[in-house]
């Protein structure tokens, strides 16, 4: 099964919480009852999140969290990289060097493709469309072409 850590997705209920409240800055106590989470865990999350330019942080006071950016400035793989890394499906979609039989492997291309449209289809969501409910399912086909063999 292909899923996101915890950690990932509590990223993104933080970053909704933090997107619907725009003009406030907000303590990681108060996000952490908004977002029904623990206070140490969403410590935990505020710190890649501000170290890769999602959140601003601010001490004092009245010191806390809001958006670095507009929510809809902020794309799922901004959000995924900052907590995870890169987005490699497999050692096959990591830069080179990083698997021990890529030099004969005759799939490493097609997972390549995979990536790119995971990382494509995640990019093309912002964090402000997570604040939206579907109004019903949408399924959309994306196209995939696998390299010939």
């Amino acid at each position: 099964m292909l899923r996101v850590t915890r950690l990932t997705d509590y990223a993104t209920v933080i970053l909704t919480v933090l997107a619907a409240r725009p003009d406030m800055v907000l303590s990681a106590p108060e996000l952490a009852e908004r977002a029904g989470l623990e206070a140490p865990t969403v410590a935990k999350v505020l710190k890649p999140l501000a170290a890769a330019g999602l959140v601003a942080g601010f001490r004092g006071a009245n010191g806390g969290y809001r958006l670095a950016r507009p929510a809809d400035a902020i794309s799922l793989i901004e959000i995924v990289e900052a907590m995870e890394g890169p987005l490699g499906m497999t050692e096959c979609s990591t830069p080179s060097g990083q698997c021990g039989i890529e030099h004969s492997c005759g799939v490493r291309a097609n997972w390549r493709r995979i990536n790119d449209v995971v990382a494509e289809a995640l990019g093309n969501v912002s964090l402000a469309q997570m604040l939206i409910p579907p109004q019903h399912p949408v399924r959309r086909r994306i196209g995939a072409q696998l390299a010939p063999v």
